[in-house]
């Protein structure tokens, strides 16, 4: 047994853990409530302000410290360790994938509740919730600080920005030792490889004119699909795993029309920093190149505009660490299999600094994320299963005493 799994086991065995464990189980029902309560307040992206207030006044009722919301808009509360202030930060997102608008009403079938952003990821929400209630019922402290933050912009265009803000500029960051997002339901699945991205906004403009009068007259799609042309010739490496894509098209505004202006959204991923910015200047150097040719080949001028929108640093936590081994017995001591991942967190700007972070999971089971059918099953038995594993993770990093 490796030291990890036994500090896991030693923790398991434990009195406290236990009645904590008990406490679960007597709350499960409270805490399914509380999912869907949270899952049917809307938190578009940019538009989380509602569900945080929500969970401010949450984490206020569960008697933690210093709650308050940042200047990002980061719901969060402190749970008093007995040490010198080393924190462990505990998240979970609030902002999910949908537009403004979207019906996030529940609906239940026997154990299984679907709604529009339920796993990804209001059921961390409701379950870090839990897990303070079982801690308070079964008396734990912890030699470290707890820091319980909903935070916002992890989706799509957020970019980080919620995570981002707490690391940039709490007053206490200098004393985050390790941070977990719990983030959707499945905890055999441990994300410790945080792939970064860049996503710009290319928008080619010209004069414009008729169809067939102005032949001849530079077109801005017609450089827009060079560069997107060029951009699927390149080639990027399996490892460390690289990706690139033209992801949204735009432009024009009659069929017998030379257009104004054409749009692209592109999206470049990398699990390497260093790949990540030779993709980066590749794709600009085509851009440029595109927009050079289209000059040179037709009359009038073409311009270019590239607004970066998103830049999502990568980072790793490596897989022999502690925080990953704690992880991995926690998953083990309820059966699981675990396994390391790559993906694209709230854990990724932590790592990017060198400070031990990861995903893990909510528990129970769903699927369908990012989509209106969306959904999870809250059966008790995997429910609590699955809470045991990332609870016990908690409970380690933040040393229970």
């Amino acid at each position: 047994m490796t030291p990890e799994a036994a500090r896991i086991a030693a923790l398991r065995d434990g009195p406290r853990f236990r009645a904590a464990c008990h406490a679960l189980r007597g709350d499960h029902a409270r805490m399914v409530e509380e999912i869907v309560a949270l899952t049917e307040i809307p938190a578009p992206p940019f538009g989380e302000g509602p569900r945080a207030a929500a969970y401010l006044a949450r984490l206020r009722a569960h008697g933690l410290e210093e709650c308050r919301l940042d200047a990002a808009g980061n719901a969060m509360g402190l749970r008093r360790g007995t040490g010198n202030g080393d924190t462990l930060v505990l998240a979970a997102h609030l902002d999910t994938v949908f537009p403004a608008g979207t019906d996030v009403r529940v609906r239940r079938e026997g154990t299984r509740l679907m709604a529009p952003g339920i796993g990804d990821d209001t059921r961390a929400l409701a379950v870090n919730l839990a897990f303070l209630r079982a801690m308070a019922a079964a008396g734990i402290r912890t030699r470290h600080d707890i820091l319980v933050v909903g935070d916002v912009g992890e989706e799509g265009l957020g970019d980080l920005r919620g995570i981002r803000h707490l690391f940039a500029a709490h007053p206490d960051r200098a004393r985050f030792r390790a941070f977990l997002t719990v983030d959707s339901p499945d905890v055999d699945r441990i994300v410790t490889g945080g792939i970064g991205s860049r996503r710009h906004r290319v928008t080619f403009r010209g004069p414009g004119g008729h169809s067939f009068a102005n032949f001849g007259l530079v077109n801005p799609i017609y450089a827009m699909a060079e560069a997107a042309r060029g951009l699927a010739a390149l080639r990027v490496p399996r490892e460390p795993v690289t990706t690139h894509s033209v992801s949204v098209v735009a432009g024009g505004a009659a069929i017998n029309a030379i257009p104004e202006a054409a749009v692209m959204e592109v999206d470049l991923r990398s699990a390497s920093e260093a790949e990540l910015a030779r993709l980066d200047a590749a794709f600009l150097r085509l851009v440029a190149d595109a927009v050079s040719a289209e000059n040179a080949a037709r009359e009038g001028t073409l311009t270019v505009e590239v607004a970066r929108v998103g830049d999502r640093p990568a980072g790793h936590t490596p897989n022999g660490s502690a925080i990953a081994r704690i992880a991995a017995a926690s998953v083990a001591a309820e059966g699981y299999q675990p396994a390391f991942e790559w993906s694209s967190t709230d854990a990724n700007i932590p790592m990017s600094l060198g400070i031990p972070a990861l995903r893990v999971g909510s528990g129970g089971t769903g699927g369908r994320a990012h989509s209106l059918e969306e959904w999870i099953d809250v059966e008790i038995e995997e429910s609590l299963r699955g809470m045991r594993t990332t609870f016990a993770t908690i409970l380690a990093l933040a040393e229970m005493e």
